[in-house]
């Protein structure tokens, strides 16, 4: 057995292990309300670099999108976009990535469209730190789900370590540790990101960042991005975004446009 199959069958092992941990609260003594439960929602998007904190205990979070991709004289339209997160502790949150559905503009009838793999993941508290800084682990391992000229043909997993510190009351800074390990051409192909984003409250409900974010894969070119953002909580358990992203190195997309709409709802208690 090859390195990267080893390692994604430990990272699976965790995944489930991680999993279980989670569930196992549902089960046990109720458990005490999450702080962040009468909060602003806080999501993952619009931004490559994800939160650093869990949803609220026995809330439910839907995150949404649409984006169109340009990159080598292709352009591709997806959407939903859909992330569902749901609180299974104070500090745990089961992750539900539905297939997204990838429309090629440049074939004929779409001959490259299709749907895209689901991904379950789980998500661990780690933070606040005594330094101020807030700190999760993201595990998950995507399936084989989709359309031949969408899917990567394998179990594909990853690790996230999103963080963030409150700077003043107007600026806060984040970023993001990540290793992927996507099928590409029926093997494996190894990949490290990092991110830093930082970000100015406009308003009380309004925000916008700029952001950077750096792919490295062992086969092919690093992919560079700069990324400008703006989300709006219209309620406090609704948010907006916009976000645009331009290409700073060769290999990445050479720009991309998308927008998106977020929801927070109760769907029970410990």
């Amino acid at each position: 057995m090859n390195r990267s199959n080893k390692g994604g069958q430990l990272l699976l092992t965790l995944l489930m292990a991680l999993i279980l941990a989670g569930m196992l609260p549902l089960h046990g003594q109720d458990q005490p309300a999450s702080p962040a439960s009468s909060g602003p929602i806080n999501t993952d998007r619009p931004a490559v670099t994800n939160s650093s904190v869990v949803v609220p205990a026995g809330a439910f979070q839907v995150e949404n999108g649409s984006l169109e991709t340009s990159s080598q004289g292709q352009s591709v339209v997806d959407g939903p976009e859909t992330l569902v997160r749901i609180g299974v502790a104070k500090r745990t949150e089961l992750r539900f990535t539905t297939p997204d559905y990838d429309y090629d503009l440049n074939s004929y009838r779409g001959v490259g469209s299709g749907f895209g793999d689901f991904a379950l993941g789980v998500r661990e508290q780690l933070g606040p730190t005594r330094g101020g800084f807030d700190v999760s682990a993201i595990l998950f391992l995507s399936f084989p789900t989709g359309a031949r000229t969408v899917s990567s043909g394998g179990y594909d997993p990853g690790l996230q370590l999103p963080w963030s510190r409150t700077l003043s009351a107007k600026w806060t800074s984040a970023g993001m540790f990540s290793l992927y390990w996507p099928t590409q051409g029926h093997t494996r192909n190894l990949a490290g990101q990092s991110t830093f984003l930082l970000d100015r409250q406009l308003t009380g409900p309004w925000d916008a960042f700029v952001e950077y974010a750096g792919t490295y894969p062992e086969r092919g070119g690093p992919q560079n991005l700069l990324h400008f953002g703006t989300a709006l909580k219209i309620a406090k358990q609704h948010q907006l975004d916009f976000h645009v992203g331009v290409a700073l190195s060769s290999a990445a997309p050479d720009h991309f446009v998308g927008i998106g709409y977020s929801f927070r709802f109760q769907g029970f208690r410990h």
